[in-house]
């Protein structure tokens, strides 16, 4: 999108929000207990997928508390979307993670939604019949599992997620709302001005997974 002059700002856009900033840091905490938990003697590798989980991932491993000696981050890019709201179902991965950094590992993998779980089912074989982590499990923040394409159970959940599209902290339309603090649901106007088809009505869009 070109620069803009009007004095508009992302948050004109939104129809409405429907997680504040205060509803992501509760789960977050909720989460990160969860996983010190179920992790306190795996020293696990938490990998973020990005681009879309950049924000989720650097909230939540702040949240890992007691944190599990032998902790580390990394990330990997994973992406099947161009530049609309549909995946295009070629999943590709992009990373300088070394093989022998995971091997033998109990890997969390952090998304910041899983819908048709073509990229997470990509992402965990490619972890575990590739690398040789131990294991992989993973947490996300949203949870569309009516667009669900293969089986999948995310172990972690922040939020279950209305089939609509929606944008902020961390997923975007077309490289935009990425930074705002919250999630929402653009108005359906923002889609035509860019020129891009945007969900249908019964919102049947689709986001992330990138």
């Amino acid at each position: 999108m070109e620069a803009s002059t009007s004095g508009r700002t992302y948050h004109d856009d939104m129809a409405r929000i429907l997680w504040s900033p205060d509803d992501i840091t509760a789960r977050c905490r909720v989460l990160g207990r969860q996983i010190a938990n179920d992790y306190k003697s795996k020293a696990p590798l938490v990998l973020g997928v990005l681009k879309g989980s950049f924000m989720f991932a650097s909230d939540l491993v702040r949240c890992i508390e007691p944190c599990p000696r032998g902790l580390t981050l990394d990330f990997i890019r994973a992406s099947s979307y161009g530049s609309g709201t549909e995946s295009s179902g070629d999943v590709k991965l992009k990373t300088d993670l070394k093989k022998e950094k995971v091997q033998g590992r109990h890997v969390l993998l952090v998304e910041d939604i899983v819908d048709t779980a073509l990229t997470i089912t990509t992402v965990s074989r490619y972890l575990l019949e590739e690398c040789g982590a131990a294991s992989v499990a993973t947490a996300t923040l949203l949870d569309k599992h009516e667009r669900r394409k293969l089986a999948y159970s995310p172990e972690y959940v922040g939020f279950v997620c209305p089939n609509e599209f929606v944008v902020g902290y961390g997923l975007d339309f077309d490289e935009e709302y990425r930074t705002l603090p919250y999630i929402g649901v653009l108005k359906p106007e923002c889609y035509a001005h860019l020129g891009i088809p945007g969900p249908e009505p019964v919102g049947s869009g689709e986001s992330g997974d990138e």
